[in-house]
């Protein structure tokens, strides 16, 4: 049983780890084969074309991360010092960190508490200031609310960059995640629905945009035989090798979808007649199921997510919190914020469980049973 004396012992299972099979590794010997193992070659046009068609934006342009496309976009958009940007404070911290990079103000705004995504009304309140972007968060491959968002941003006048790291394949309403506002952003990082190891990508309607970002983001070079620079530059562009890897991992994308939805109706049955227990954002048929997170009410249930937490620990199950919120951390403890209290409760009762669609059989049956383990005999 997963729960038993002997179940540290066993393999570990990860909340999201990567899922490589054949095909990615026949397109990336394809591409090293092609000699291109540099920030250039078919496989990184190609991918670019298709991340844009899926993200159903005429543009994209493929970086060395999601924090490499939050820095260019902010950039682009105009952050920069004596301009703030509107950060949800319940993210990672990458979101925090690229405003930061630009010489501005991040200001962070609490969360809706039934979705964990940005709170519109606080929004509102915040938009009072000398603002270049806000960046809503689709937290957990959930989009945000743009209906109420975008209104609030185009009557302000500021624009949106949405910080899809988490929400590729997701939809909100007939549109894809990464369509909304003035760019979109992606993460191909190793735990994320789909990887190219290291990786990321800007989405927009607008090439202008587009091309500047890509412009910066390879060292600002001028189109000259010599190296001639006129703006400050970046190393960010992704490889032709990881690239290959990506147009892989994009041609599943939709299977590794399906099977953590599957994994999240399983979870969703386990805790159905559990008091207290709810998962996030369960509602949305649009999102991809990135991580399936909890919400624990203790007087309710008996027990804490950190409870659950520490019994999955001991059978060598990883879960995580949900994020700490950026007000909360040291490094932003006097950065302005608006706040309900609502990213906090959720840090304190959140907890996501493994999601990842390399996940076995086994290794799901493995967790339910020490879930339901601790449901019985736990508590």
């Amino acid at each position: 049983m997963a729960g038993s004396k002997n179940g540290a012992e066993k393999q570990r299972i990860f909340l999201s780890a990567p899922d490589i099979g054949e095909l990615e590794q026949a397109y990336v010997a394809e591409a090293l084969s092609s000699g291109w193992v540099a920030p250039a070659g078919p496989a990184l046009d190609a991918f670019e074309r298709e991340l844009a068609d899926r993200g159903g934006v005429p543009y994209a342009v493929a970086l060395s991360s999601g924090t490499a496309a939050l820095h260019l976009g902010l950039l682009t958009l105009g952050a920069g010092p004596g301009t703030a940007v509107i950060v949800p404070t319940l993210t990672f911290a990458a979101t925090a960190n690229a405003a930061v990079y630009t010489g501005a103000e991040p200001i962070f705004v609490d969360c809706d508490p039934e979705t964990g995504n940005l709170d519109p009304a606080l929004l509102k309140k915040a938009l009072n200031q000398n603002v270049a972007a806000v960046v809503p968060v689709d937290l957990f491959g959930r989009c945000a609310d743009y209906d109420a968002i975008m209104p609030i941003c185009d009557r302000y006048g500021v624009p949106v960059l949405e910080d899809a790291a988490e929400a590729l394949g997701a939809t909100y309403g007939d549109r894809p995640a990464g369509s909304f506002g003035a760019a979109g952003v992606f993460s191909f990082n190793g735990n994320k629905i789909m990887t190219t190891s290291g990786g990321g990508a800007l989405l927009s309607e607008s090439k202008q945009l587009v091309e500047r970002c890509r412009y910066l983001s390879t060292q600002a070079r001028q189109p000259v035989v010599h190296y001639e620079h006129t703006d400050v530059g970046y190393n960010y562009r992704l490889s032709n090798v990881l690239a290959a890897l990506g147009r892989a991992q994009l041609k599943r994308l939709d299977e590794m979808i399906g099977r953590r939805r599957a994994i999240r109706d399983q979870y969703a049955k386990l805790f159905d007649n559990t008091d207290g227990v709810t998962l996030l954002g369960a509602d949305d048929l649009g999102s991809n199921c990135w991580l399936t997170t909890i919400v624990v009410d203790p007087r309710a249930a008996g027990f804490t997510s950190r409870d659950l937490a520490a019994h999955l620990a001991k059978a060598n199950i990883e879960t995580r919190p949900i994020w700490k919120p950026m007000h909360l951390q040291p490094v932003f403890a006097k950065a302005r914020s608006y706040v309900s209290g609502a990213a906090q409760r959720l840090f304190e009762t959140g907890l996501a469980l493994p999601s990842g669609s390399s996940l076995s059989r086994s290794q799901v049956d493995r967790v339910l049973t020490c879930v339901q383990e601790f449901l019985e005999t736990g508590r």
